[in-house]
């Protein structure tokens, strides 16, 4: 995901967190600060926002893979767009974000030979 969806995305989850948190009293001064945001992820234990929507799109993709070919979802993941296309770099297609989730977390490879085996899939998805 790019910086463009990605800040806002961050920024919310900062503001959330920072109200969660209340400011914190400076020891040397005896000011009240806001916390920084290495201060929010050490006092916030769980993974960051983006890292969860990763790792459920790529545990949607999986459940998607094993769906028999005839069905609708499956279709449309596999789908291949005909005719004439507009001018520009074309848009980014789900199966194009997968890939590059499984290229942060695994290095790469066919996504979709690698849902096949579950097990293996289901430690990717975790790792993400």
């Amino acid at each position: 995901m790019c910086r463009r969806i990605l800040g806002p995305v961050y920024d919310n989850e900062n503001r959330v967190l920072r109200r969660v948190f209340r400011p914190k009293r400076d020891e040397v001064t005896g000011e009240w600060r806001k916390l920084h945001n290495e201060e929010l992820r050490e006092l916030y234990s769980l993974p960051n926002i983006v890292r969860v929507v990763k790792s459920r799109r790529m545990r949607w993709a999986g459940h998607v893979v094993h769906m028999g070919e005839g069905r609708g979802v499956h279709r449309v993941l596999v789908w291949k767009p005909e005719g004439k296309t507009p001018l520009g770099r074309p848009g980014r297609r789900w199966q194009d974000n997968i890939k590059m989730d499984l290229r942060e977390v695994e290095g790469g490879g066919d996504w979709m030979e690698l849902a096949q085996d579950r097990d293996r899939w289901r430690a990717l998805v975790n790792t993400g």
